[in-house]
This record gives C-alpha cells, sequence and structure tokens, in this order.
C-alpha cells in the first residue's frame, strides 16, 4: 500500500483567522466551510487546514512548516504585518540561512534558504 498526504491540518482558535495568515503567506484563496474549518489550497502545494478546538496551544510544535524564501529576514519583516513574530535571531551555517517564526496563534515555522 501506499499513501499520500491529502492535507496537512492545524488546530487552532480560529479558523477563519489564521486560514487567512498562511493564503497571505503562501497564497491561494481562503475558504471558509464552517465556523469550525477553513482550508487554503497554496499553489504548488497541499492544502492546509484549520479547524476550531477549545484547547489553546501549550507546548512548541512536534511538527513545523519549512518555507523556502531568498532572504529571511527581509520574508521576517514581510510577515510582521500578517501577525506573524520571530523567534531569537536568524542562523547561518554551511546548508544556509534559516528564522524561526511562530505565526498568530503561536505555530512554529522557519523561512529558509539553501
Amino acid at each position: 500500500m501506499r499513501a499520500h498526504v491529502q492535507e496537512l491540518v492545524y488546530d487552532c482558535g480560529d479558523p477563519a483567522a489564521l486560514v487567512r495568515f498562511w493564503a497571505g503567506l503562501l497564497g491561494g484563496e481562503p475558504v471558509d466551510r464552517s465556523p469550525d474549518w477553513s482550508y487554503v489550497d497554496p499553489p504548488g502545494f497541499v492544502r492546509i487546514a484549520f479547524q476550531r478546538v477549545p484547547e489553546g496551544k501549550a507546548v512548541k510544535n512536534r511538527l513545523h512548516l519549512d518555507v523556502e524564501v531568498d532572504d529571511p529576514e527581509a520574508a521576517a519583516d514581510g510577515v510582521a504585518g500578517l501577525g506573524a513574530v520571530r523567534v531569537g535571531g536568524p542562523v547561518t551555517d554551511e546548508q544556509g540561512s534559516f528564522q524561526v517564526m511562530r505565526d498568530p496563534e503561536g505555530n512554529e515555522f522557519c523561512f529558509v534558504t539553501g
């Protein structure tokens, strides 16, 4: 048997707001299927969905997205207006550079090069 990923789903408090953040970052049109479920189909990527849950985020994600960009610093500056925040400073090594970020609900992701 071979399986494939259909979508990535984030638990969150406000699906409509979070889908608009990710659509603004990755492209695609946000879709609100219900007050408890929203999704976006970013070009060239699997669907990302957001489902409302009653509990808030309490710990670091066990999985995060690495988003490739030309310049992590510029990308971090660009998404600040969408509600993202930096976590620490940029890191550069022989593999490239990355900047850890948090979306408006605190979910970690990284801008990466290399």
